[in-house]
């Protein structure tokens, strides 16, 4: 097949989000494609499309749908043809794909662990007894509930800049936030620290950015296989796996890591209660073709041992 490359006069749509860091995360995609091919900027449109997930800041993602809020209306502009890539977060990604589309393409993964933020304060460790902290996660509010049961949660939705407004304000004392969304918006100077994962174990996913297309558009398919990294790729099955078969939604806190070492690929998981009072873990290593199947083993251990009642707060 002869590759026919996008031009200003056709050119090539890529669908975003339009906070500050989907609009960076789509300009980085723009820039790999014109490095690839020798394109100039204006053969690639960026289009902003306004989601659910952006409209509703006041209630919890749970409350009004999941995950899925951040993509609908950017996967339904794709299969009408009124773009034609999608640039999302992985960490947002819902785990099986509307018919008709899929994602295939990874570019290189940021930093995975998540960044302490606080104008007042340097550490977890360091915070007063009893104040309190910022965050619309669930993963987050009991991994922080596990280790400082005293602290007080409230709801912090948002993009970055919301989030640090609501932090000036006296909302919370402090927020957490992905330190790839920090290195990539320019704002790493934002964090007081990093989290490493031992202590806080990032989302599935998080640091990843997924470029996703219509199945059968075999020219998007050409156009984005030099963008993807295989190694991503390789890590992402495993821990995209493990939330499939744990039924991962923005209603169950899950965290999750897979991280390479030459051949063997290691894969550590984990799920919470909410109230933070018990947190169940697993860790596996084996061949990097193999994660996938770790994955969806290491789903079923954890299903396991959480027995009857685990999850009956999901109602």
């Amino acid at each position: 097949m002869t590759l026919t490359l996008p031009t200003p006069a056709q050119p090539l749509k890529i669908g975003t989000r339009g906070s500050p860091l989907a609009l960076a995360q789509a300009y980085e995609t723009r820039a790999r494609l014109m490095a690839a091919f020798d394109l100039p900027e204006e053969a690639l449109e960026i289009v902003v499309i306004k989601t659910t997930g952006d409209k509703v800041l006041d209630r919890p993602l749970k409350e009004i749908g999941g995950k899925g809020l951040f993509t609908r209306e950017i996967e339904q502009a794709m299969l009408v043809g009124e773009i034609d890539i999608a640039v999302h977060s992985m960490k947002d990604m819902p785990v099986l794909q509307p018919e008709g589309l899929t994602l295939d393409c990874y570019l290189p993964r940021e930093d995975v662990r998540d960044a302490f933020v606080s104008f007042d304060h340097d550490s977890l460790a360091a915070l007063p007894e009893g104040v309190k902290i910022g965050t619309s996660s669930l993963r987050r509010r009991a991994q922080l509930l596990i280790v400082r049961p005293d602290l007080e949660v409230v709801e912090f939705r948002g993009n970055v800049q919301t989030r640090m407004k609501k932090l000036q304000d006296g909302v919370a004392a402090c927020t957490f936030l992905a330190m790839a969304g920090l290195n990539r918006l320019g704002m790493n100077d934002v964090a007081k620290s990093a989290i490493e994962p031992e202590e806080m174990l990032p989302a599935i996913a998080q640091g990843a950015i997924g470029i996703e297309r219509r199945l059968d558009d075999l020219r998007c398919a050409a156009l984005l296989e030099p963008l993807h990294d295989r190694a991503t790729g390789e890590r992402l099955a495993a821990e995209r796996a493990l939330l499939a078969a744990l039924d991962g939604s923005c209603e169950t806190p899950i965290a999750g890591l897979a991280e390479l070492d030459g051949g063997t690929l290691r894969l550590r998981g984990e799920v919470l209660r909410p109230d933070g009072s018990e947190r169940l873990c697993e860790e596996a290593t084996g061949a990097i073709e193999d994660g996938a199947e770790m994955g969806r083993a290491m789903a079923a251990r954890l299903l396991d041992r959480a027995g009857e009642g685990f999850f009956d707060w999901r109602g």
